[in-house]
Formats: structure tokens, sequence, C-alpha cells
């Protein structure tokens, strides 16, 4: 099993990786970040104090971390991250997952990529302040990623006072059409081993949220030009946006992961995976299903409860078994407790029937539970919980709350089941 360490781990693509990486059993994920962030509760393996990509000691800083922790490979997740491991490639103490150093300078700068890549794929015109032909212009900051200081401009008067205010703005032709992503795997010999786009069909602070595959046979075409003309390794994309005319023109390339390539990993294009096996040297193959994916997202919770317990009393009927389905999410928490962390899962209730041939209807075993206590009429659940060191889930208030007076110890409704689960992966 090799380890890889994920930086920064708790953006967007960090999380993605993470999810890409679940259940592998190649590889051991460790996660990097420089400040405290969603990656502590997503990374079994948590490592918050990272230097900056800019800090003058960063080789020698990720070099510590690659030797306590046994390191073998490093998938940088941020663009400047990106760029400043690739010019440490040589002194690094660990495989570096990302393309050659030249291709991730071109891909950092919006001015260098169009110049690498004129007379290659079609890029948008680049006006001077002056010489601006049409109105709307959009304004774009050479460095930079996802829509971070991206503005439209109507005015010759708009264009001078962004200009002046924010250095390294290129003034672009606006493009009105759709935008697209288009996802590429190269493998260690170059060749394009995968190229297929997706619709930006609703972006959120400059994260495409709302996606679907969309078959264009220019899609794949300008990713071979592309790789053609640039060398890359591993997993990159790059963006595209329509003209009037129906023209694609390219937006930005880049030398990492994107957080929506989960569309195709569902489909079976694990980017990850195959960008750190070819990264070791080994042949890969591609499997697709081909299926109609569609990915939607949003902001998701994930909890750190600052207590510990012994013992879970779970509560059966509208509990583990609602509107005669069995709640997924409580039966995930009872398999954590029990194979997890160790703990002991105690079922009270008050089922009328035989609930030992009710839980083999549902194809719920016995065995998932240390006691399971059948009430009697007058009988209190809080009668039955004899340790204070436990947690209570019931979906009746009026059993939380005997039990919450009675013992004293936390009581959870359904709704509050997600807070209980360990995410990390």
């Amino acid at each position: 099993m090799k380890n890889v360490l994920v930086f920064p781990c708790g953006s967007e693509i960090g999380l993605e990786v993470n999810r890409s990486l679940a259940g592998s059993l190649h590889f051991r994920l460790f996660g990097g970040s420089s400040v405290d962030d969603h990656g502590r509760y997503v990374y079994e393996n948590y490592i918050g104090d990272l230097p900056f990509a800019d800090d003058e000691n960063f080789a020698e800083q990720i070099n510590a971390v690659v030797s306590r922790y046994d390191i073998d490979l490093i998938v940088p997740v941020h663009d400047a991250v990106v760029l400043r491991l690739a010019e440490l490639r040589p002194v690094i103490d660990a495989i570096v997952v990302t393309s050659p150093l030249e291709t991730c300078r071109i891909a950092r700068s919006k001015t260098l990529t169009y110049e690498a890549l004129a007379g290659v794929v079609q890029t948008p015109k680049i006006y001077e302040s002056g010489a601006i032909e049409k109105f709307p212009v959009f304004l774009k900051p050479d460095v930079g990623q996802g829509s971070k200081g991206a503005a439209v401009a109507n005015t010759l008067q708009e264009v001078d006072l962004r200009v002046d205010r924010q250095a390294g703005l290129l003034v672009c032709e606006n493009l009105p059409g759709p935008e697209y992503t288009v996802d590429c795997f190269t493998d260690r010999r170059g060749k394009l081993r995968f190229a297929s786009g997706r619709e930006r069909v609703r972006i959120t602070n400059g994260i495409s949220v709302a996606s679907r595959e969309v078959d264009d046979v220019r899609f794949f075409e300008t990713a071979a030009a592309i790789n053609r003309t640039l060398e890359f390794r591993g997993g990159w994309f790059f963006q595209l946006k329509k003209r009037r005319d129906d023209e694609l023109v390219l937006l930005e390339i880049a030398t990492r992961t994107a957080g929506t390539m989960a569309l195709f990993r569902v489909d079976g294009v694990n980017f990850v995976q195959l960008s750190l096996f070819d990264a070791l040297g080994h042949d890969v193959e591609i499997i697709r299903n081909h299926l109609a994916v569609e990915i939607d997202r949003a902001l998701f919770s994930r909890y750190k409860l600052n207590f510990d317990y012994s013992t879970l009393y779970v509560d059966f009927d509208d509990t583990l078994i609602v509107r005669s389905k069995v709640n997924s999410l409580l039966i995930a928490l009872i398999y954590q407790v029990k194979s997890v962390a160790g703990k002991r899962v105690v079922l009270l209730t008050r089922h009328r029937k035989n609930v030992f041939e009710t839980m083999d209807s549902y194809s719920i075993s016995k065995d998932l539970f240390d006691t399971v206590v059948v009430l009697r009429d007058g009988e209190r659940k809080s009668d039955h919980i004899k340790s204070v060191d436990s947690i209570f889930v019931d979906d009746s208030f009026a059993e939380r709350l005997d039990v919450s007076k009675t013992v004293g110890i936390p009581v959870f409704s359904l709704d509050a089941v997600e807070s209980l689960l360990t995410w990390h992966g």
C-alpha cells in the first residue's frame, strides 16, 4: 500500500480525491492543509500544519512531512501548489503527481497558454484597453482559478477602472455561448487515453455544481491537438466557451484533477487512481459504462461532537424502520458503531409483533445488537438505560424527554443522526 499526501486537502478538489480513493486497498490517504479546513472531517489522517506554497522553506517542510509519514506520492490539488511542487520536483522526496514543469508553468498563465496554443486551437481575442473593437468585454486575471476577479465590462470607463484597481487583468472578447470542461487523461507515454466534455450547467463561486456530459467530436479533437503541443501526464482538463457562431474557444487549461470529474468517475473513469498508477509506472486500462450521468452538487455538512460514549441505545418502530423501509443512515451508524468503534448497541422497542421475525423480514441481523429489550406495557425506556456513558436515538419526543430528564444522557432525533456518523475516508 502506498501513502498519498493530498494538498490542500480541504478544497473541493481535495475532497473529490478523497472520494476517488475511498475504500482503495492500494493507497492510504493523508490530507494536508496550511489552514484548518473541512479536510479534518473527511481525512482520517489529517495534517493541519503544512506550509503555504510560497513559504521559503516549503521544500524542507514538505520533505519533513514525507519522511515523518513515509509518503510515497503527493497529489497537489490547487493550481499554485501544482506549479510550486512541479518546480521543486527534483528536491522533493516523493513522486509529485502532475504534468511536467513547463506544461504546469504554461497552464498557470492564460497569456502563456494562449501564446503556446496560438494556431493550434481557437483562443479568445485579447484587447489593449484603448483598442477594444466591441463591448461588452470580459475581464479575467492572467493568473488565477475559478471566477475570482473576473467581470464583464460594458464601457471603456469600466475597463479602465477595473484594470487600474487590479493588476494582471486580461481584456478579452466576451463569449456568450455555453461553457464546457473537457476532462482528459494522458499516460506516461504521452498517449491521450481519454477526453470527454461536460457542460457547466450551473456555476457557483467558479465551481461547476451542475454538469452533464455533452457529445461533441470537437472536444476530443481539441484535446488531441493540445496534447500534441504540450506534454501532459495524468489527469488534466481544459475549458471551452462558444462564440455566437458556435465556434469553440479555449479559456484555460489545468494540470490537475477537477472536482466535477466525479461525473466521469462514477461512470468508470477514476482520474485520480489512473494518475497514481501511471505515476508508479503501471499500464492502465479504462472501462466506461457509457451511462447518461448528470451531477448536481450542493453544500453538505459534517460534524464533530466533542464527547464519546460506550453504548448506543436505539428505538425500532419509526426509528430504525421508517415508513416500512430501513433507515439507511441509522443502520450505517449502527454498523459503524459496532465494526469500527467497537461500542455496544442496544435495541429498546415496544414492537407489538415478534421483533426478531420483523427484523428478518427487513434483512436486519439480530447480531447487530448486543441486547434486544422488548418493553412491556407501562415500562419506560429510561428504566433500561443503566450507563450514563451512552446516547439514545428515538423518533419520539416524549421518549427522548424522559430519557434526558431521568438518565441525563444526550438524546437524538432522526434528523440529528448524521451528526453521529464519522465520515473519514
